[in-house]
């Protein structure tokens, strides 16, 4: 028989760039019970996005967040959607090159992610934003 477990994670406000997540995904897993399965996450929002991507090396966060601010600058006057300033279209577009969800599978109880893969939060807003994620697990206990 197959169990699941749901939990919503709040963030706090984050700034501009990727942040960490994996550790509080993480714990909801730890917290399921589940031992082999999936964990599927979801952002409930579209100016962010969520990316699995090196944890080994912050220049790699750096170099990404870099790219897509030079890809996708903020304020192009070529944007009709700017109705909470220079950095709303472009965080839209941002996000929808990434995606708002990501799933790992679990293996032990943990999640399966390799060496020097994290989960990040990108938040593509200038201003802090608070982000809400839900997290499902689904599998064996």
């Amino acid at each position: 028989m197959i169990d699941s477990h749901q939990e919503q994670l709040t963030l706090p406000g984050l700034s501009r760039g990727l942040h960490d997540v994996t550790d509080r995904v993480a714990g909801v897993v730890c917290a399921s019970g589940i031992t082999s399965g999936l964990c599927h996450v979801f952002l409930r929002h579209t100016s962010a996005s969520l990316l699995i991507q090196e944890s080994a090396d912050p220049d790699v966060c750096s170099d990404l967040a870099d790219w897509f601010a030079r890809a996708v600058p903020d304020g192009d006057a070529r944007y009709r959607h700017t109705a909470e300033g220079p950095d709303d279209m472009s965080a839209h577009i941002r996000a929808a090159l990434t995606q708002p969800s990501l799933t790992v599978p679990v293996v032990d109880g943990v999640l399966a992610l390799g060496t020097w893969q994290a989960l990040y939060l990108f938040e593509h807003r200038r201003s802090p934003r608070r982000r809400t994620l839900l997290v499902t697990i689904q599998g064996h206990r």
